[in-house]
């Protein structure tokens, strides 16, 4: 069985000639990392559940990308995290919404998975838990950067409306293992000046994140709502399992769905098979796939510029 891993780091307004080139080393420097960190594992016969967990707490340590340190702020000036895991082996699932001090949201999903009865677990009760399990705990300035502070101010002297055009965006993971296991993982600090507690797609299951051995895994970025009203991850892998369609095309047939409901943004899978895909509906996607037959990151549409 053919292993493969696929990573993002969000979806948006990401153009060769508006992204500063350190903006785009710096993310494809941790796009590179993440590779790094989920392909050890599958290379040697590990869990796909492992790697994506790996690949993603290296993104949300990335302050280039919008989850964990380096994610928006909320109109409050704090931080807000969410995040989300999930086994194709059995569809256990785990996540966690507004965590404040959690330094590896991604970690605490997975908690909530082996750890709880539970799926879904939000604000202080979620951090509550973390820190209960052992997981490290940082103060919220911790995830603040002065570019995502300066993003806010520009928010809020512009009547604080959201930051639908995402720049940078959500992360997330997809992997299959030697097995034939499939694991998905999304992560993210949510939309710049989000207000009254919001959560977006990719805390929940069947919206931004999905996995299924029946099927495929799935992780999106993007406008969330449209993401949650058109419950994108599970309609992917509903479109592979009910009716047998190629995962590309399920993939593609989604994000037309999603744009009909006014969203753009983006999806990566990966099927049993080790088939990978992806697509988006902006400019560009933080992207990068890994398997045994080779690399590639990617942010632009193609053809890259390099």
């Amino acid at each position: 069985m053919n292993w493969s891993l696929m990573i993002h780091g969000g979806c948006g307004a990401m153009r060769p000639d508006r992204l500063p080139p350190e903006q785009e080393d710096r993310a494809r420097a941790g796009l590179s990392a993440a590779l790094d960190a989920g392909e050890a594992i599958l290379a040697s016969g590990g869990s796909s559940l492992d790697a994506v967990e790996a690949a993603a707490r290296v993104l949300e340590d990335s302050p280039a990308f919008n989850a964990g340190r380096g994610s928006v702020l909320a109109a409050d000036g704090r931080v807000e995290l969410d995040a989300a895991i999930m086994d194709g082996r059995d569809r256990r699932a785990g996540a966690v919404a507004g965590l404040a001090t959690t330094r590896a949201p991604v970690s605490a999903a997975r908690a909530v998975m082996e750890h709880s009865p539970h799926v879904l677990l939000t604000y202080a009760g979620a951090d509550r838990f973390a820190r209960e399990r052992g997981l490290d705990q940082v103060a919220n300035d911790w995830f603040i950067t002065p570019e995502r502070r300066a993003q806010l101010d520009r928010a809020l002297a512009a009547g604080g409306a959201f930051d639908a055009d995402i720049k940078y965006g959500t992360i997330g993971a997809v992997a299959c293992d030697m097995a034939g296991h499939v694991a998905a993982a999304t992560s993210t600090g949510g939309l710049t000046a989000k207000r009254w507690g919001r959560i977006g797609d990719s805390p929940l299951i069947g919206a931004g994140t999905y996995a299924d051995d029946r099927a495929a895994a799935v992780s999106a970025s993007g406008l969330g709502e449209a993401f949650i009203r058109a419950v994108a991850a599970h309609e992917l892998a509903a479109r592979i399992r009910l009716t047998g369609a190629r995962l590309q095309d399920a993939l593609d047939a989604v994000l037309a769905d999603v744009g009909t409901l006014g969203g753009t943004g983006g999806l990566i899978a990966v099927s049993p098979t080790g088939e990978a895909a992806w697509g988006f509906t902006t400019p560009g996607m933080y992207r990068a796939r890994a398997s045994a037959a080779g690399r590639e990151v990617a942010v632009y549409s193609e053809p890259e510029r390099r």
